[in-house]
C-alpha cells in the first residue's frame, strides 16, 4: 500500500470516494452546475480505480451529487451573507471540498469524520487557522467542545450523504443534543425516500456489499423531522433538481431518470433550524 492508496476497508468511509470521483468528473464537463477545482486537483492524486464508482453512480447519480453540493453551497452561501462570521461544521466530511468553494475568508471551518477518514483527508486537503480537522464519530458528541460557538455570530451544519447510514433514532438523537448545545443555528441535509432506500439496497446487495446499506427514510420532512427534537424547525425542503437548471444536453436517460426522481421526490434538501 502506497501513501496516497486507501487506508481503510469500511461501507461508510468508502462513501466518500464516490461524491469525489463525482465532482470531479463533472465539473470539467458542467463547471455551471458545480466548479470544484480542489475536487478535480485530488481525484488526480489518489491511487484508486474509479472504474466501481464510474459504474455504480452512472452519470445520472453523478450528476445528483453534484446537484447535492450545489444545493448546500447556495443554502451556505445565504447563510455566510448574513452571519460572515460563523462557524461552520461538516459532518462525515471525508474528501469533502465546500470550504474550498464558499470560503469567505472569516468562517471557522470544522471537517469532522471518522479517524481513519481525517488521517487520509490530511494526504490531500490541509487544516489551517480557520479549517479544522475533528477525527471523531458525529455521535461522540465530546466534538462539541472543540467548536468555537458564539450564539451572535452564528453556526451552519451541513450532513451531506449521511443520515440515511443510520437508524432513525440515532439521527433523532444526535439532531437533538446538537439542536439543545447550538441554539439558532442551521443545518442542511439530504435524504431519500423510502422507495429509494429499497432500490439502493437491492442494487448494493447485487454488488456485493453487505446490506441494510441505507437505513433511513424520510417522506415528509414537515412530518417526519419534527419529531426528531422539540427544537427543531424545518426552514425549507425541496426535491434536489428543484431549484436548479437541468442540462438539455445530458443524455437521455439521465434527464429521464431526474425526471422520474423528481416526480416521485426519491431525494431531498431539507433546511431545518434550532429554535
Amino acid at each position: 500500500m502506497t501513501e496516497n492508496s486507501l487506508p481503510f476497508k469500511g461501507k461508510v468511509q468508502e462513501t466518500m470516494l464516490g461524491p469525489l470521483w463525482a465532482r470531479a468528473t463533472f465539473s470539467k464537463l458542467y463547471p455551471k452546475l458545480l466548479n470544484d477545482q480542489k475536487a478535480i486537483e485530488i481525484l488526480q492524486k489518489i491511487e484508486h480505480d474509479f472504474s466501481v464508482e464510474q459504474e455504480y453512480l452512472e452519470e445520472w447519480r453523478g450528476l445528483g451529487l453534484l446537484a447535492r453540493a450545489r444545493n448546500f453551497d447556495d443554502g451556505l452561501k445565504n447563510y455566510i451573507e448574513k452571519h460572515p462570521k460563523s462557524a461552520v461544521v461538516n459532518i462525515g466530511a471525508g474528501l469533502d471540498t465546500t470550504f474550498y468553494r464558499v470560503d469567505n475568508e472569516k468562517i471557522k471551518w470544522y471537517d469532522l469524520d471518522l479517524p481513519d477518514a481525517i488521517e487520509f483527508r490530511k494526504k490531500f486537503l490541509s487544516e489551517s487557522e480557520r479549517n479544522i480537522f475533528i477525527a471523531k464519530s458525529a455521535f461522540d458528541i465530546s466534538w462539541f467542545d472543540q467548536i468555537e460557538f458564539h450564539k451572535e455570530e452564528g453556526i451552519f451544519f451541513i450532513a451531506g450523504g449521511f443520515i440515511y447510514y443510520f437508524k432513525e433514532e440515532e439521527i433523532s438523537s444526535l439532531f437533538d443534543v446538537i439542536a439543545r448545545k447550538f441554539p439558532s443555528g442551521e443545518l442542511i441535509f439530504d435524504c431519500i425516500s423510502k422507495m429509494a432506500m429499497k432500490i439502493g439496497n437491492k442494487r448494493a446487495k447485487k454488488a456485493g456489499i453487505e446490506t441494510p446499506f441505507w437505513n433511513l427514510s424520510v417522506s415528509d420532512p414537515n412530518k417526519q423531522v419534527l419529531t426528531w427534537s422539540e427544537k427543531i424547525q424545518v426552514i425549507d425542503w425541496h426535491t434536489i433538481w428543484n431549484k436548479l437548471e437541468i442540462n438539455p444536453a445530458w443524455s437521455k436517460k439521465t434527464l429521464r431518470m431526474i425526471k422520474i426522481s423528481e416526480r416521485l421526490k426519491t431525494g431531498k434538501i431539507v433546511h431545518i433550524k434550532f429554535t
